[in-house]
């Protein structure tokens, strides 16, 4: 498939792997990539010099297009983004912040920008910032979420109605029928995260790869909307989250409640009881765990069966 999106990444299909605090490295990333997708370092879960290690691994073992996410409310940013100039990447997503802040900059160094947007209003000053394209993320979606609780198939369409360059679906999204549905809204690329968690190439743990697995409709809720949204799997964290907000508790409370490193317990290090356990809904329809490229081919065979199929039904 030729498009936009591929044109824009010089990739294969249209599909961008998630950029995921704690479980996109560089093993991912350039697996993601070597498959004929855009692969994205998570550079939310990194010190500077861990991520510029990543970056110099993941060049080595790919030689197609990957990427960085940057959430925007990182400490380092300047450090941060200094280090992706330096060591030559291309693409960068950005997301939790005002992408006018930094877009310039990195156009200015030849970077393709993408912003990760939650409603159409957001959407609209990504483009006047002048990224390339946006992600259009819907409530779905694990990790960190809008406030809105749009879905993806109603926030989709508004945004591709509303802005004129390419627009990425994202949330809930795992399967090639899923890619068809949100490209037949107007999409002209999907990014899936929560499917390529469980991956071999993942650096998640492998409890929460498991607990993923085993995770049913309903497992899942969008939580602590007062920081910043996020998708958790109701754990015991999540059940000691819902008993804080029956005292009415200021957001200094749920600070205290999240503390440090919260997501690194549960994701990273494998405490399924006291860790954040970021994930989608679509965990509901992951089985198994296989290797990135088999994900791929996995996706695209259902698209393009699924295309087929289409193609036969009339009204």
């Amino acid at each position: 498939m030729k498009n936009a999106i591929t044109h824009l990444f010089g990739i294969k299909y249209p599909i961008i792997q998630a950029g995921m605090v704690w479980n996109s490295g560089w093993k991912l990333a350039s697996a993601s990539s070597n498959s004929g997708i855009l692969g994205l370092i998570g550079a939310g879960s990194m010190y500077p010099d861990v991520l510029r290690l990543h970056i110099q691994k993941c060049m080595r073992a790919t030689d197609q297009p990957f990427g960085v996410n940057v959430p925007l409310l990182y400490p380092n940013i300047e450090e941060i983004m200094q280090i992706i100039v330096e060591e030559g990447v291309k693409i960068v997503f950005t997301s939790a912040g005002n992408p006018s802040t930094w877009t310039p900059w990195l156009k200015k160094h030849d970077i393709t920008v993408v912003h990760v947007v939650s409603s159409v209003k957001f959407a609209l000053k990504a483009e006047a910032s002048g990224v390339d394209a946006i992600v259009a993320e819907g409530f779905e979606a694990g990790g960190h979420n809008g406030r809105e609780e749009t879905t993806t198939f109603t926030l989709i369409p508004m945004v591709c109605n509303a802005v004129s360059i390419p627009v990425i679906a994202a949330g809930g999204i795992a399967t090639g029928k899923g890619m068809l549905s949100a490209m037949t809204l107007g999409a002209q690329g999907v990014q899936i995260g929560s499917r390529f968690v469980a991956s071999e190439e993942s650096s998640a743990h492998q409890a929460f790869k498991n607990a993923v697995l085993e995770a049913q409709d309903g497992a899942t809720q969008l939580t602590l909307k007062e920081l910043t949204p996020v998708r958790l799997l109701k754990n015991k964290f999540y059940q000691d989250v819902i008993k804080l907000y029956q005292t009415h508790p200021t957001t200094e409370d749920l600070k205290n409640l999240l503390g440090r490193a919260r997501a690194k317990k549960g994701m990273f290090e494998g405490d399924l009881e006291e860790g954040e356990l970021e994930i989608g809904q679509i965990a509901g329809l992951i089985d198994e765990i296989l290797t990135v490229e088999n994900i791929v081919k996995q996706i695209v065979n259902e698209f393009n069966n699924a295309t087929t199929e289409m193609k036969n039904l009339t009204l």
